[in-house]
């Protein structure tokens, strides 16, 4: 299966790139990780924990990082095997590039190969779980880098409340039904 995509990141490119070699930001970012340890120049040990279809396996892999243009691109190389379930292999290209108004453009390429009863799901099942993985993957790595979102839930939660401090009603459900207080 390969794939390729890209992303604006709101964050100067020193920023992206320091991100992408820190295992505490891949831990937070690879879905399933329960823990990941090491350093970009010796490589990280991961253990994720994944469901693809009706099969449920833990995966304990190594991820090197090779083929590094400092502050450009790199290729994030990954390989897990999950037991009675099979294995994983896969490797993403990363190019960083200067996007608009001081933004980080990341273009990435990913491949993955799975083996075991893994394979046995078929390419359709594992290529939209390929395809997702590594959507959610680079969606929470631009969200962690970016930080949080301006709004934050105490300020959502206020905006929703009326000047009695009262929630409004949100839907179509509380506008049908309405409220004793407008009857």
């Amino acid at each position: 299966m390969q794939l390729s995509d890209s992303r604006e990141i709101a964050a100067p490119r020193p920023e992206v790139w320091a991100n992408l070699l820190s295992a505490e930001t891949l831990k937070g970012c690879v879905p399933g990780c329960q823990e990941m340890t090491g350093s970009a120049a010796e490589g990280f040990e991961a253990v994720v924990v994944q469901k693809v279809g009706p099969v449920k396996a833990t995966f304990k892999g190594a991820v090197t990082i090779s083929d590094v243009v400092d502050g450009e691109s790199l290729t994030l190389t990954g390989e897990g095997k999950g037991g009675a379930a099979g294995f994983a292999k896969g490797g993403a290209k990363v190019k960083l590039s200067d996007g608009d108004n001081g933004a980080t453009r990341l273009e990435y390429d990913v491949e993955a190969k799975v083996g075991g009863k893994l394979a046995q799901l078929g390419s359709r099942i594992i290529d939209g779980f390929a395809k997702k993985m590594a959507d959610q993957f680079f969606e929470r790595f631009q969200q962690s880098v970016e930080g949080p979102v301006e709004e934050t839930v105490a300020e959502r939660d206020e905006s929703s409340q009326d000047g009695d401090g009262e929630a409004k009603k949100k839907g179509w459900l509380g506008r049908v039904l309405g409220s004793k207080k407008d009857k």
